[in-house]
């Protein structure tokens, strides 16, 4: 017998939004009714949703970050054992997307650490005329970036040399962001970027990560203020503790609670891209295309910035075995 609560999220397909009273009681379901949510967020997923979306990142900067992200290991105040060097050249960058283009992944993401640029300063303008150079070399690439805070004048700059997406996760809800994630900044600096690259018609990526010890009731506070802020991709990430960082001995979160969180991500946001970034392979493993089958519509092919990847050519083969369902 299928579940009431799942039985009464069916009129999702009526055109009818789901009420927060109801989310929260799917998110407190367990056991085998799991895969029948997962079941549902699959449908949802496949009626509102656009085709598989893949992309990739280069790290163009690494380990040059100020802010005190607990899981992050290129913030200067942990201390993993990352490689750390300043902003790539032009040349570099080009052959990566050249890389990414010729395995038939489209975007491709530009990555620095460090707090932003609310300034187009030397080094924001070299990055600007690396997204030239892909543009102009690559084509019909669609690159995108993730830079950090920006300002008006920045993100007007980023719109203006056709950024395709910009990447600025939220990471939890706003009610825990400084308990769970960082001291030195907060969420609402998050959120104030977001709202100028909308303002100046820049498509916003912005998601969290599963396993900092948020609840899932945080989860679900963050799903919806990006849904009222309309982000137009949502990654979501598993953690992975990386040493060095004060999350390194953190707990995995169970699968079926990382299932319902992807699940419950696509009923709020049944139209938005949901993708699957760090954490697919490494952590999840055998349950990774159980995971893409949740909800999710996309997902983050290669390495995430300082944690390891899968090659582009399995990633094709996987992609191409996700759409039959």
């Amino acid at each position: 017998m299928i579940n009431k609560y799942i039985l009464e999220a069916y009129k999702i397909f009526e055109g009818k939004e789901l009420s927060k009273e109801l989310i929260e009681n799917l998110s407190e379901i367990k056991g085998e009714d799991v895969l029948d949510l997962i079941s549902l967020a699959n449908k949802v997923k496949n009626k509102y949703a656009e085709p598989m979306h893949v992309c990739t990142i280069m790290n163009v900067k690494s380990g040059m970050c100020n802010e005190d992200c607990k899981f992050c290991s290129q913030s200067l105040h942990n201390n993993a054992d990352i490689e750390r060097y300043s902003l790539s050249p032009k040349e570099q960058i080009l052959e990566q997307a050249h890389k990414a283009f010729n395995y038939n992944i489209k975007s491709f993401a530009l990555v620095t650490s460090g707090t932003g640029y609310r300034k187009a300063n030397a080094e924001f303008n070299k990055i600007v005329e690396s997204i030239d150079e892909v543009h102009n070399k690559v084509e019909g690439s669609r690159v995108c970036a993730s830079i950090g805070f920006l300002s008006d004048e920045t993100a007007k700059i980023l719109a203006e040399h056709n950024i395709s997406n910009y990447n600025i996760n939220l990471q939890t809800s706003v009610d825990e962001y400084g308990n769970l994630i960082a001291s030195t900044h907060t969420i609402f600096d998050r959120i104030e970027t977001i709202k100028l690259l909308k303002k100046n018609g820049v498509k916003v990526c912005s998601g969290g990560i599963i396993g900092v010890g948020e609840t899932i009731k945080n989860r679900i506070d963050m799903a919806y203020t990006l849904k009222e802020l309309d982000v137009d991709v949502i990654p979501l990430n598993v953690l992975v503790p990386i040493k060095g960082t004060p999350m390194e001995n953190r707990k995995q979160t169970d699968v079926y609670e990382i299932a319902k969180t992807f699940a419950i991500f696509r009923l709020i946001n049944p139209t938005k891209i949901i993708k699957f970034a760090a954490g697919r392979e490494t952590v999840m493993k055998d349950f990774q295309a159980l995971l893409m089958l949740s909800g999710a519509n996309g997902f983050l092919t290669g390495g995430y910035l300082t944690t390891r990847g899968r090659n582009s050519q399995e990633d094709q083969d996987f992609e191409q075995q996700l759409r039959m369902f």
